[in-house]
């Protein structure tokens, strides 16, 4: 995986509990920014992928983030904040597990998770977005 450039700073502090898969602080100092609407398991046809089925919806999601990234030269090395919002937060663990498969581990990004009663539509079960920073 790609090191990040020295505009970009992942910082946890040590008066800061020791984050699992995430990073507490990311600082920018220079580049372009880039935000993107948060992602539902739809496939490029705006069909429901994984009905009922977190992991595939999960799998759905992080493709859809990979190809709005991508339509701007950008990947998820280049990811700094990620929002996450589940309908069941008991499903954790299966989106750490396809989220690992993404993002940068060695700088993972800024993260938020939020549970939720409901998403725009009801067979939607997680909503992903990010923030990610391209340096000039």
């Amino acid at each position: 995986m790609a090191t990040h450039p020295t505009n970009r700073r992942f910082i946890n502090p040590s008066t800061l509990a020791t984050p699992p898969g995430y990073t507490h602080v990311v600082e920018i100092r220079q580049g372009r920014t880039i935000f993107l609407a948060g992602q539902v398991a739809l496939d490029p046809a705006g069909q429901i992928v994984g009905p009922q089925d977190f992991r595939a919806q999960a799998q759905q999601v992080f493709e859809n983030l990979k190809a709005a990234l991508a339509a701007v030269g950008a990947d998820f090395t280049d990811v700094i904040k990620l929002n996450i919002y589940v309908v069941d937060i008991s499903q954790l663990p299966i989106l750490r597990e396809v989220r690992e498969r993404y993002v940068n581990p060695i700088n993972p990004p800024v993260s938020t998770l939020v549970e939720v009663r409901r998403l725009a539509h009801e067979a939607f079960l997680l909503e992903i977005e990010a923030v990610a920073h391209v340096p000039e």
